[in-house]
């Protein structure tokens, strides 16, 4: 992609982008690549330098793993989000390795994370827009930090559901109770269980295009 047209991208996208002067609009635009990840590539996975991703299409995850091999998903990535956390400058001084892997086709535009940095430590304005968007992330992690140590499986269940149909504007989450789980940190033998009570409730139908939501009302009760 030409200089031109990420300049425009990025004109709409960062705050800051008018406050740089037009070599170093020149260096950011240079230093992007627009990449297509097929799903389950591995994007980032604490060992190289990184970089910034704004996601076009597809949706990726953000997780953790622990000494046992266990997964948590931190967040995911959808179209027109921007992910930071996978810039070596933010990922370095946290306590734990950040993965992002894509979950299904998907494609982005990809800043140097050296570049970006280089912009970030430059520029009081890109800093402030970095700092705000690192913290919003956290902010995101901590929910579900939130969700998995002081919610009951139910209420954290209904809430995923409402999420996810609330994103994709349809009734039926197409997701199978095994990456359900994997979103969630929880077994998939829970999630079965506690899909499979919704179900005799009335609250969702379960097939093997997905769930269902019947009852969109009762399913918000749960959450409160």
């Amino acid at each position: 992609m030409k200089y031109e047209a990420y300049s425009e991208i990025y004109k709409e996208r960062f705050p800051f982008w008018d406050t740089l002067s037009d070599i170093d609009k020149e260096y950011l635009c240079k230093n992007t690549a627009t990449k297509i990840f097929d799903k389950g590539s591995k994007i980032y996975d604490g060992n190289d330098v990184g970089g910034v991703i704004f996601l076009i299409k597809g949706s990726l995850r953000v997780y953790m793993i622990s000494e046992d091999g266990k997964e948590l998903t931190l967040m995911r990535i959808h179209k027109n989000e921007l992910c930071i956390l996978s810039a070596s400058f933010i990922a370095q001084p946290i306590s734990f390795d950040v993965f992002v892997d894509a979950e299904e086709q998907s494609e982005c535009y990809y800043i140097n994370g050296d570049a970006f940095e280089r912009i970030n430590n430059n520029y009081p304005q890109a800093r402030v827009y970095a700092l705000e968007t690192t913290v919003e992330s956290f902010s995101n992690i901590m929910w579900i930090m939130q969700q998995i140590l002081f919610m009951s499986m139910d209420k954290r269940l209904a809430i995923f559901l409402l999420d996810e149909i609330n994103r994709t504007q349809t009734n039926t989450v197409m997701l199978t109770h095994s990456l359900i789980a994997k979103y969630m940190g929880s077994a998939r033998e829970v999630v079965s269980r506690m899909l499979k009570y919704f179900e005799n409730e009335g609250i969702v139908e379960l097939s093997r295009r997905g769930v269902k939501i019947l009852d969109k009302k009762r399913l918000f009760e749960l959450t409160q």
